[in-house]
Order: C-alpha cells, then sequence, then structure tokens
C-alpha cells in the first residue's frame, strides 16, 4: 500500500513475475488490479482462509531493507499489520487497508496534521529495533559532504540555509537517539482502516531522534502559511524540544538539498518547499 498510488504499468516487469511468484507460493488470490509506486508493486488479494491482503513486492535498497523489523515492531499500533513477509526478496503480506481514501484527501490540513502528529507520536515511542540504519551514521555522512555541498551550490541564500543547517546538525549529532523512526510520514502514506481511523505505510526505517520525522509532514501539502503552526502542532504531539526538532528538521533539509545536488539536478531553488520550509524554520 504506496502512497499515491497509480495503476501498474501494463509491461511484464520483474515485479510482476515476483508477485506472480508469490500468489502462488502463499495461496493468494488477486482481487483487483495492480497498484504502483516509484520502488514497489503492491497487488490487493484475498489469502486462503478469505482474509482481505495485500501484496507488496519491492526493489529492495538500504532504505526499505527493514521495512519488515518496523511493522513487527510496531505490530499494528498506528501502522498498517505484517502478516507475513520473505526477507531474501522483501516480499510483504499486509493487512488491507483502503487505497482510495488516503490522508492527503482530507479536506481539513489542519486535521490531517494533527492525525500525522498523532501516529508518529506512537510510531516513534518504541526503541528501534538493531540492524536498521542509524541517524547518527547519516549525520556524520552529511557533515562531511558539506562542504562540498557549499562550493557546488549555485544560489547563494540557498548556500546560507545550507550553513545554517549544518551548524545546526552540529548541535545535535552528538545524540541522534534510538527511536524507531518511519523516515517518510507525510499524508500519502497514511491510508484509512476498519479496525482503526488512520494507520501508516511504507515506512522508509531508521533509529534517531523523532525530530528528524517531520519535514515531511511540514512540506507535503504545502502551504506556507501553515508552516509555523505545523511545526508547533507536531513538536507539541510528539512532546519535543522545540529547539532540538528545528535543528533535526533542518538537517533533513540539508538532507534533501545534498541528494540534489549530488543527482547534478538542483533545480530552481524557489521551487523546493523544503528549502521554504527551511527558510521559515530558520529563525527560532
Amino acid at each position: 500500500m504506496v502512497g499515491e498510488v497509480t495503476p501498474a504499468p501494463s509491461d511484464r516487469t520483474p515485479l510482476t513475475h515476483r508477485a506472480d511468484d508469490f500468489l502462488a507460493r502463499w495461496e493468494l488470490r488477486a482481487t483487483a488490479p495492480a497498484l504502483s509506486g516509484q520502488c514497489a508493486l503492491v497487488l490487493p488479494v484475498t489469502m486462503a482462509d478469505g482474509t482481505l491482503a495485500a501484496l507488496k513486492v519491492q526493489h529492495l535498497d538500504e532504505e526499505c531493507a527493514g521495512e519488515a523489523a518496523a511493522l513487527g515492531t510496531w505490530a499494528g499500533d498506528g501502522a498498517v499489520r505484517l502478516l507475513a513477509r520473505d526477507a531474501p526478496t522483501g516480499t510483504l503480506l499486509l493487512e488491507r487497508l483502503d487505497e482510495h481514501r488516503p490522508l492527503s484527501a482530507l479536506p481539513d490540513a489542519r486535521e490531517a496534521v494533527d492525525v500525522i502528529g498523532g501516529l508518529l507520536a506512537r510510531l516513534t515511542s518504541r526503541t528501534a529495533p538493531p540492524g536498521l540504519r542509524r541517524l547518527g551514521d547519516i549525520a556524520r555522512a552529511m557533515t562531511e559532504r558539506v562542504p562540498w555541498a557549499l562550493r557546488t551550490e549555485p544560489d547563494p541564500a540557498t548556500r546560507r540555509l545550507l550553513r545554517d543547517g549544518a551548524a545546526a546538525l552540529r548541535e545535535v549529532a552528538d545524540e541522534p537517539g534510538d527511536r524507531l523512526l518511519h523516515w517518510d510520514l507525510h499524508y500519502g502514506n497514511v491510508l484509512a482502516a476498519s479496525r482503526a481511523p488512520w494507520l501508516a505505510i511504507d515506512p522508509k526505517p531508521l533509529a534517531g531522534d523523532p525530530g528528524f520525522e517531520l519535514l515531511p509532514a511540514l512540506a507535503n501539502r504545502y502551504d506556507p502559511a501553515e508552516t509555523r503552526h505545523r511545526f508547533d502542532a507536531l513538536t507539541a504531539a510528539l512532546g519535543l524540544d522545540r529547539e532540538r526538532a528545528r535543528a533535526w528538521t533542518l538537517a533533513r533539509v540539508l538532507q534533501n538539498r545534498l541528494w540534489q545536488l549530488a543527482e547534478g539536478g538542483a533545480g530552481r531553488p524557489e521551487d523546493d518547499v523544503r528549502l521554504a520550509v527551511g527558510q521559515a524554520l530558520r529563525a527560532p
């Protein structure tokens, strides 16, 4: 159940072949067309006992490698429930949620922010299981790349923001935290469910400080007039120190710009809402 799903392509990709294999292996029956995201394919299915479920096959990378461990740790509390897994391929069998009712469709954006805050409070209450990516390692890698980024960034205002992000990161990097983070909880990654009003899907988990979780909810459904309200609502819901959360959010903005610069497609800074969020949060 990937966020903001679209119909799967008609050509038979390796993921569709793998889905066929697991339909047979786990005695599943497809009940609707497959849905696809950037790196995964999700197929609504019925299990042999009649239980509605969703088969997720995906291209494994370091971001999604810990998905099963995270879902198992949450055990359905705030997140989709894991029913079965195949570790070598990262294939998952998940409880069926309502892919036609994402949180992104909720008309009241402030209500949606409150939902995200409540889910993040539950999800980050758990200690991360062993073996996940660690925010401390990510922070060190970012710090090492800052001098290169400052030489590479063409926009003066964005260079100033990257310096602020690097300075903020240095303030908090020595205590990166050990909570189980979703890392990508935006409004398209929350779906309605029968057993709960809303549940999170598609984590890219890591161990770290919950302050690193906020940027997706600030930048998705972006509204510049709402940035401060959203930040205040999220920090309050999670019980976070606002200055630490601000520092980790600026670090997350830095992380995203490092990726863009490395890919050679920095684009126009004025078009990047994450940079706009960072600019809004620069001052305490």
